[in-house]
């Protein structure tokens, strides 16, 4: 039956996905197979597809494909994440356009827009990875504030507070001023800013003398508690005791001595603010100072800064420093960098501030975590990220995981009417705890806070198992631990360090075996993606154009592991490329005509030599599986499929213009071209699917599709084989070479002559007539004079031109070729005369460069026995 001249990819991938979907090839459920199961980093409910998520979810695609494939019982269970500060931003964004303000809302209220807008727009993403073949099991999609998973969250929060590990209490936090809610440590990006620096006059009291210090927030004066020196500078000695005033406000604050203070940096005079600095706080704390927090939760200055009430912070920051330079207590401004902290949801300049929070103690819970990856139980990939996971296991705070929001999973605390407090499933059991400690419950409420959302997906792995409210469960039993986890660096500590840290905690096991780190996607300038730079391709827009298995080769040709993807268009183009290639390949050996005859001695020496480099092929495609390199083994399935079946194997077989192919040899090629669809399937799901259901490949059953199909299985090979067809392809290419650089056309055929010292090549003898269009072809033992010679490996080769060569032209070649080897020769010679190099380099590194002179040696013996031979 006639094909399609081209593929079709839009139509292919709308009926193969949905036929995958309807016949349940997805799903999973337990039974007696080997389980392999990845979860799927959730994505935000406000997220749409965006090139991190495709190559994301690409390589979990291409793992789960192949472990299906290899018979194992592939489970990989999608979901989003209700991401609390980026959603809760969303809606009030969204009713702020319908003229709402959350803050005339109840509780209740707001969290109904929430939901409207999470049924809305959350499903977004999870449909559109659907269009880049996602092959998840949908029938598990999970949301984590599912009331199965929110109960899980509500459950670990008590375990945890039971067993000493959560409490609450004021410390200093990473303020959002934005999205008005402390952010752990983790959610704080440093930033080097251009800022300026203020030296502002503090007058001594009952004195004509100023102290002169320098800050980068004047805004904060007014919650200035002391000025700082150190003990030991003699400039500043006779200040001991005394005080000064703010300016502006004109409040008493004494001046107090610490050797925290550098005597060489700035003016080696400290303001010490400890409402609105870490470490100012800790100072305070020791010398007992008073704390004034100016800031309102938005930033801005509230009644205790005395002046500017109500003024943001940064447009306070420059009528302070006019206000100063009015009454003459501005020194001087000078340009200045410094680091700063910003939200990483928001991208808000965060506040220190003194909050009432709950924490998480990491001291005793991280240790076990920090054990599984220094073991290599639990594998990062690359292992490079180790280090820095160590240096973080080893150095972690306590982790605030309280969030002043309402869209979350609000924490089980209550409060009486005298703030005394429980924590409790219920309010029902919280009563029952106030009346068991004989206190009041009259005016019990819930905390308002919710808990911050790496909380709760720390219990992914385990949760969408519902493996937290019920272990003993079949699904969490044969499923957990899972196998890989394929996510981003930048949440290595967010959320793998704490999936590590709860699965430990409940089951004594690792969550998951591997953990594959993706690069960062960015363009060909090295910019990291995003829409403000515009430099951001539409996913759904390249799919579009080029196919959704040419992207998917695009983003997998060029992506190692942990290491950067400079993105191109050009690769999604090479992708569409590709599948055209295998395309056409099919079309040509669907188009044969067929005789019933067995195939010739020169079909069955190409079927040999290439069903031994196909087994050679798959045994590097599994290596590189097995050690997560999947942008080799794709190069490895591309080379096998584009170079040896398709430029050598099928033109080594191909019938004469018009006539027909023998049946056997037909067969063959037809049994190859499937195992080639299985190999390439984890690729390019879509295209290896249309063409398996060809009429070529007979009938099939409604279950017989390649996404089942056995995955070519590593066998043994004959590299003997495959190193002699390697040089026949020498020989084929050096002639067609010899032709081109004589600019003789390819139909004039050639004599050939080889002085075969190494290999039997009868066997391929019809090969090298057919491909390299000998006319006559000679074994010799001595030299040719006046032909053109090369070396194919070691075995010498002869084409006399006759009337078809240029001698000037031939000698000037040769000298050339000669004269760029001794030049190579003189480097290799160089380097093996190195004693450095021969003791310190490895021994096969030595052979190797010794081999290079060997074989260099060779040729040029040979090209100047060509030369006196012209």
């Amino acid at each position: 039956m006639s094909i399609a001249k081209t593929y079709s990819p839009k139509e292919a991938e709308n009926k193969w996905y949905s036929y995958w979907k309807d016949n349940g090839f997805f799903r999973s459920t337990p039974d007696d197979r080997e389980p392999y199961t990845i979860v799927m980093p959730p994505p935000n409910v406000t997220g749409v597809l965006h090139m991190g998520h495709m190559l994301n979810n690409t390589i979990q695609d291409v793992l789960i494909r192949r472990a299906r494939m290899q018979g194992k019982n592939a489970c990989w269970v999608p979901g989003t994440d209700h991401a609390s500060i980026a959603t809760e931003a969303k809606v009030v964004a969204l009713l702020k356009e319908k003229g709402i303000d959350k803050k005339s809302l109840t509780r209740d209220e707001f969290l109904g827009y929430a939901w409207e807008w999470k049924e809305k727009y959350g499903g977004i993403i999870l449909s559109q990875l659907e269009k880049l073949g996602a092959s998840c099991d949908w029938e598990r999609t999970k949301f984590t504030m599912d009331p199965d998973l929110s109960e899980a969250v509500i459950d670990t929060f008590i375990k945890f507070y039971k067993e000493g590990y959560i409490y609450r209490g004021i410390r200093m936090v990473n303020w959002d001023p934005q999205g008005k809610t402390a952010v752990s440590d983790e959610e704080v990006i440093r930033k080097e800013v251009n800022q300026k620096l203020y030296y502002i006059k503090y007058q001594i009291k009952d004195s004509s003398e100023f102290l002169t210090i320098a800050t980068t927030r004047p805004e904060t004066i007014m919650a200035d508690a002391a000025i700082c020196i150190n003990p030991n500078d003699e400039r500043y000695s006779h200040l001991k005791g005394k005080t000064v005033l703010v300016p502006l406000i004109n409040r008493e604050i004494p001046i107090i001595e610490d050797t925290y203070v550098e005597m060489e940096f700035g003016t080696g005079c400290l303001k010490v603010t400890p409402a609105h600095d870490l470490n100012d706080y800790e100072l305070g704390v020791k010398h007992n100072l008073q704390v004034i927090d100016i800031l309102n939760d938005d930033g801005s200055l509230n009644e205790k800064a005395e002046i500017l009430i109500g003024e943001d912070r940064f447009i306070a920051r420059k009528k302070i420093a006019k206000l100063l330079e009015e009454v003459e207590q501005l020194d001087k401004v000078e340009d200045y960098k410094s680091q700063v902290g910003f939200s990483e949801r928001t991208d808000a300049a965060i506040e220190p501030k003194l909050s009432m929070q709950w924490f998480c103690k990491m001291e005793n819970l991280s240790k076990p975590a920090l054990d599984y990856v220094q073991s290599g139980e639990i594998k990062l990939i690359p292992e490079k990220f180790t280090s820095s996971y160590k240096h973080w296991m080893e150095n972690v705070k306590d982790w605030c995981i309280s969030r002043q929001l309402w869209w979350g999973h609000r924490i089980p605390a209550w409060y009486n009417e005298h703030r005394e407090w429980v924590v409790a499933k219920t309010e029902a059991e919280a009563i029952a705890q106030f009346k068991q400690e004989g206190k009041s419950f009259e005016g019990i409420e819930q905390e308002e806070d919710v808990l911050d959302t790496w909380f709760s997906s720390g219990l992914w792995p385990m949760s969408v198992f519902d493996g937290v409210r019920n272990p003993e469960n079949k699904d969490f039993q044969y499923y957990y631990p899972t196998n890989d986890l394929v996510t981003a660096p930048e949440i290595l500590f967010f959320w793998v360090a704490r999936m590590i840290i709860m699965g430990h905690d409940y089951t004594g096991k690792a969550p998951f075996q591997n953990v594959y780190l993706t690069g960062i996607v960015r363009d060909k300038l090295g910019r990291k993606m995003s829409k403000s730079l515009g430099n951001s391709p539409d996913p759904i827009e390249l799919m579009g154009k080029y196919g959704t298995d040419g992207v998917r080769v695009g983003m997998l040709l060029s992506s190692p592991a942990g290491n950067d993807l400079m993105f191109d268009e050009s690769y999604c183009e090479q992708g569409r490329n590709f599948a055209n290639k295998i395309w056409n390949a099919f079309r040509l050996v669907n188009g044969w005509e067929v005789v019933d005859a067995p195939s010739t001695d020169a079909q069955q020496t190409a079927a040999k030599w290439f069903e031994n480099r196909f087994n050679q092929a798959v045994a590097e495609i599994d290596e590189h599986f097995k050690n997560y390199r999947l942008s080799d083994a794709l190069m490895s399935t591309y080379k096998v499929i584009w170079d040896d079946y398709c430029a050598w194997y099928l033109e080594l077989i191909k019938p004469a213009y018009q006539s027909p192919i023998e049946s056997e040899t037909l067969e063959t090629a037809k049994n190859f071209f499937q195992q080639i669809l299985a190999l390439v399937h984890p690729f390019m799901p879509f295209l290896s699917e249309e063409l398996w259901h060809e009429d070529l490949f007979g009938p099939r059953d409604e279950k017989d599709c390649v996404i089942v199909a056995q995955f070519p299985e590593v066998k043994p090979f004959d590299e003997t084989i495959i190193k002699e067809f390697e040089i026949v392809q020498q020989i084929i290419s050096e002639v067609r070479n010899i032709r081109n650089t004589k600019q003789i056309s390819p139909k004039v055929a050639l004599p050939l002559a080889i002085n075969a010292t190494f290999i039997d090549f009868t066997k391929y003898q019809d090969s090298l007539i057919k491909l390299a269009n000998i006319s006559t072809l000679t074994f010799v033992r001595e030299k040719i004079t006046g032909a053109v010679s090369f070396l194919a490996g070691k075995e010498e080769c002869y084409v006399a031109l006759e009337d078809n060569i240029d001698v000037d032209a031939e000698r000037e070649r040769i000298s050339k070729e000669i004269e760029y080897l001794n030049g190579f020769l003189v480097s290799v010679d160089k380097k093996l005369s190195n004693e450095r190099f021969v003791q310190n380099a490895k021994p096969e590194v030595v052979q190797n460069e010794q081999n290079k002179k060997a074989d260099a040696e060779t040729k040029i013996k040979i090209l100047e026995e060509s030369l006196a031979s012209l």
